[in-house]
């Protein structure tokens, strides 16, 4: 079946950033950037939303997330539109490092909102090869539809 995309899709980006694609990954990363730029120059010719996360902290580590086994000290009460929605987007692309941690996390509370979700198999890697297929075989066929980054960018000529 090709690739659907909704008209109102966004792309994510999950930790492209120097520090996480300088780890030895499963697929060499320089791939995955370059997959994931494709991704973004075609959504931005589309007129699409296009969001790059990171992972950094503060400089003195007061903004690190301390759960029991690291400790949480909980955070600041959020806002009462803390979880409103401010561009209407309905449909979710992923891609990014690392597969089983922030793509994974990322594709599971999309899912849980009820987003149409696609995650970009030749534009998501781990460090750990199991952990990697485990997401891509075991996970993400349960939540998400999977496709490739050529599937997406044809879909995304499809989508009005």
């Amino acid at each position: 079946m090709p690739t659907r995309l909704d008209p109102a899709t966004a792309l994510i980006l999950i930790d492209l950033q120097d520090g996480i694609t300088a780890l030895p990954t499963v697929d060499p990363s320089d791939q995955i950037v370059a997959r994931g730029a494709r991704l973004a120059d075609a959504f931005r010719a589309h007129k699409k939303l296009v969001v790059a996360t990171r992972v950094a902290f503060s400089p003195d580590g007061g903004d690190v997330v301390k759960t029991r086994t690291a400790a949480n000290r909980g955070g600041p009460t959020p806002t009462p539109d803390y979880g409103e929605f401010r561009r209407k987007i309905t449909g979710i692309v992923l891609a990014g490092i690392s597969t089983s941690i922030g793509v994974e996390s990322a594709a599971r509370a999309a899912n849980e909102r009820g987003y149409e979700l696609t995650i970009v198999t030749d534009a998501v890697t781990d460090t750990a090869r199991g952990a990697h297929l485990n997401s891509l075989e075991v996970i993400f066929p349960r939540i998400a539809e999977l496709a490739t980054t050529d599937d997406v960018l044809s879909a995304l000529e499809n989508t009005h």
